[in-house]
């Protein structure tokens, strides 16, 4: 059994892992998908003083509540400047890193650092009168949809969701200098259906294997892919 923690990305909430909690947990793993601040349960916290720093600390607070360990930890897009911030802070509870389709960052990057065409978000957001918040993206033909989402009753569902995002996550950067992250074992999972204008990625670091991290007996040799 594992202990699967599921960060989600910009828009959305803890219920965009509602269709995968129920298959890990029926393999018997133990699930958590947490909405960060100003989302979902939480989005009546929703304000400009909201950043990336308050979303990594939203999920070192669950893992110290929970006293979780060995935790598989994946982000989802902007999330992975989240799960990168929380594996520097508590890299000793984290045996996996998954990085969904998600932005990588170096030490002290923004998420416009490493998605560029975050600024042209953030400055239509300036232009529409409420700086702090970028209102979820619009549904774009097909095959790119509502954030890749194209069935009728899957968008429908989507919608309710959705909240905007604060500017603030892009603009704080994320701190690594923790040389202990660098044990942390981690796979990289990118989704290539369809990819919108102006969006990179990252080259995936190339394959590896080490041996499992002092103190970490059940975490699995370092890949990525």
């Amino acid at each position: 059994m594992s202990t699967f923690l599921l960060v989600h990305g910009a828009w959305h909430s803890g219920r965009c892992w509602d269709r995968v909690v129920p298959l890990l947990e029926a393999a018997g793993h133990r699930v958590f998908a947490p909405s960060l601040t100003g989302y979902g349960d939480k989005a009546h916290l929703l304000g400009p003083e909201v950043g990336l720093d308050t979303h990594v600390e939203d999920v070192v607070g669950l893992i110290d509540a929970e006293a979780l360990t060995d935790v598989v930890l994946v982000g989802h897009s902007y999330a992975g400047l989240v799960v990168s911030g929380v594996a520097n802070r508590v890299p000793e509870r984290v045996a996996h890193l998954v990085y969904l389709d998600a932005m990588v960052p170096e030490h002290d990057e923004t998420a416009i650092d490493v998605q560029p065409v975050t600024r042209s978000l953030i400055d239509l957001a300036a232009a529409s009168g409420v700086a702090w918040r970028i209102p979820p993206l619009p549904e774009q033909p097909p095959p790119l949809g509502l954030f890749g989402v194209t069935d009728p009753t899957d968008k429908a569902w989507l919608r309710t969701i959705l909240s905007d995002h604060p500017v603030r996550c892009l603009q704080q950067p994320v701190h690594l200098d923790n040389p202990a992250t660098a044990a942390i074992p981690r796979t990289h999972i990118h989704c290539v259906a369809a990819t919108p204008a102006g969006i990179t990625r990252r080259p995936v670091p190339p394959p590896s294997r080490t041996a499992p991290r002092p103190g970490c007996g059940n975490c699995p040799p370092a890949t990525t892919a």
